[in-house]
């Protein structure tokens, strides 16, 4: 089952966008731009994995909602123009588990929103795109009950792209995340991994190049 992200935001244009590209990149996701209408919201729905939720918000404010959402067991990250220290600290003792300053980058936020639904136990454990299944604990893949050997780094890519579907990365971004900050070489080895996992997969078309910029995994409907 995806994973359900509930955006608290009043900003219309953010709350689209954030929306949008959490859905391309395959969560499920709910927004409410009024504190208070929050509220009523979990009265009946409880099953949301995280909340991304602005501070500055009609009805009430996202401090006084954290603890309401702290109480029903869902992780909450501040996505908020706030940016004095004083409110991170508040936000961060309060038992947020991250804080996000507008504006922000759409690829970080989704890293982040990853590494806190995994850290929180409630990032999905296998994961399927286009017939091929990948199975995060036991770090394997396997396509029509085989399993596809990949070397790690094969691997940790294959994933990267598969948590974020639709998402297309530059092949220093792609460097940045798999390779790590202190990687020192050229671009050109995401290209020859990419092709290694375009040849052991054997799916066509489910890793693209967009010229000029990076790589994507696509997964229409």
């Amino acid at each position: 089952m995806e994973n359900r992200i509930l955006i608290i935001e009043d900003n219309q244009a953010i709350a689209e966008l954030l929306e949008m590209n959490l859905s391309v990149a395959g969560y499920r996701t709910k927004v409410c731009p009024d504190g208070e209408i929050v509220l009523h919201l979990l009265a009946e729905d409880k099953t949301f994995d995280l909340a991304l939720v602005d501070i500055m918000l009609p009805g009430k404010d996202g401090f006084a909602l954290l603890p309401v959402l702290k109480e029903r067991g869902i992780p909450v990250v501040f996505l908020t123009a706030k940016d004095d220290v004083m409110s991170k600290v508040r936000g961060l003792k309060g038992g947020a588990e991250d804080y996000i300053v507008k504006p922000f980058d759409v690829l970080e936020l989704l890293v982040r929103v990853e590494k806190v639904l995994d850290r929180t136990g409630r990032l999905q454990r296998t994961l399927t795109v286009r017939g091929v299944e990948i199975f995060l604990e036991s770090r394997t893949v396997k396509r029509e009950g085989k399993e596809i050997h990949l070397k790690p780094l094969e691997y940790d890519l294959f994933v990267l792209l598969a948590r974020n579907k639709n998402v297309t990365f530059s092949r220093e971004r792609l460097l940045k995340e798999v390779w790590g900050d202190l990687y020192i070489g050229e671009t050109r080895t995401v290209d020859v991994h990419i092709g290694q996992l375009r040849k052991k997969l054997g799916v066509p078309g489910l890793i693209q190049t967009i010229p000029k910029i990076g790589y994507r995994l696509e997964v229409r409907g």
